[in-house]
């Protein structure tokens, strides 16, 4: 594979990712997508916003070509974690659209530059990247939380999948999940018998 299909391949998945996100939202109230369902307080719009932060400075900053907008939640004096929830001011339709207008951001980085491309993050043991490196680290990163919104989805109203065409899971009825799942149970308390 030449480095024109690696890069190609790479933006792909993180395109594809970017996509799951914000499909994670579609038929949700504000609740839904701004309550917290983790002990830590993980939330899917949350995860949008925090991803927003994460294109805006691997491919913005590191590549001195800094995102043109102020996002307040990486000030040094914002809130611990200002960047993992939205505020009651701040709409769905706000943070979606900075989200994109970053991706816009980090898509002309990426088409711009080489994969050998030098870039620059302070805060890395070494500092020195390449732009396949920080492909590789936010892939990585978007699909981690894509993961999360999955889960958090699935736990609202049952919907799973990268979008409402491809839910990726064996078409079954609720019967049959619920069967699976009693199933998977029965499994882990085989492997631990004495656990109540």
């Amino acid at each position: 594979m030449n480095d024109a299909d690696a890069k190609k391949t790479l933006h792909g998945y993180l395109r594809s990712a970017r996509g799951a996100l914000v499909w994670k939202l579609d038929g949700l109230g504000e609740y839904d997508i701004r309550r917290p369902l983790t002990p830590t307080g993980t939330n899917l719009l949350g995860l949008i916003k925090h991803l927003a932060i994460v294109e805006a400075g691997y491919f913005g900053d590191t590549f001195g070509r800094p995102f043109p907008e102020h996002l307040p939640w990486w000030d040094d004096d914002a809130d611990p974690n200002a960047d993992s929830f939205a505020t009651e001011d701040e709409t769905r339709a706000e943070i979606v659209d900075c989200y994109q207008r970053v991706w816009a951001h980090a898509d002309a980085t990426i088409d711009a530059l080489d994969l050998d491309a030098p870039g620059r993050v302070p805060w890395w043991t070494s500092g020195e990247v390449t732009l396949h490196q920080i492909l590789v680290h936010v892939v990585a990163e978007t699909n981690r939380h894509a993961g999360h919104a999955d889960i958090l989805r699935e736990q609202l109203d049952g919907a799973v999948g990268m979008n409402a065409k491809n839910s990726n899971m064996p078409e079954r009825d609720a019967q049959w999940w619920e069967t699976y799942r009693a199933r998977v149970e029965l499994a882990a308390k085989a492997a631990e018998p004495d656990k109540p």
